[in-house]
């Protein structure tokens, strides 16, 4: 399955944040969503970082709880893996997997974002193509192909 049909069945929207707004913002938005991530941008199309509850942690436990108070670019990733409308739910298990990220934001060609896909949405596909796979399977059997 590609990611345009994953995004077509959990939507589009992606939640993200300024790099100027505190930590403390990016906690309760987080918690509020019910997400794990957001991505951090200025105008709300371009990926700038991605800031996830791992960051938090680990920079809690780094630098203390004064964190709380600072931007959110001074804890979040730079590095931002990101992936194409037309990849498949098979080839982001294995950029996902490679690169340790449980969150993917879904760039155009422009590198404008588009949605963002998380490794539930992911696993979420799969089991539903896997689903698939069994219904047709035993069709095939009891009916006759």
């Amino acid at each position: 399955m590609r990611l345009d049909h994953v995004l077509d069945s959990k939507g589009s929207d992606v939640a993200t944040i300024s790099p100027q707004d505190t930590v403390a913002e990016l906690v309760k938005r987080l918690a509020e969503l019910r997400i794990g991530a957001l991505v951090v941008s200025s105008d709300g199309e371009t990926v700038t970082g991605i800031a996830s509850e791992r960051d938090v942690v680990r920079h809690l436990a780094e630098d203390g709880p004064e964190i709380m108070s600072g931007p959110v670019s001074s804890i979040m990733s730079t590095k931002v893996t990101c992936s194409p409308l037309e990849a498949s739910t098979s080839d982001l298990m294995e950029l996902m997997t490679n690169s340790r990220v449980r969150h993917v934001p879904v760039v155009d060609g422009e590198e404008s974002l588009i949605g963002i896909v998380s490794i539930g949405d992911v696993v979420k596909s799969r089991l539903g193509e896997l689903q698939d796979e069994r219904d047709a399977l035993i069709q095939y059997v009891t009916v006759g192909g």
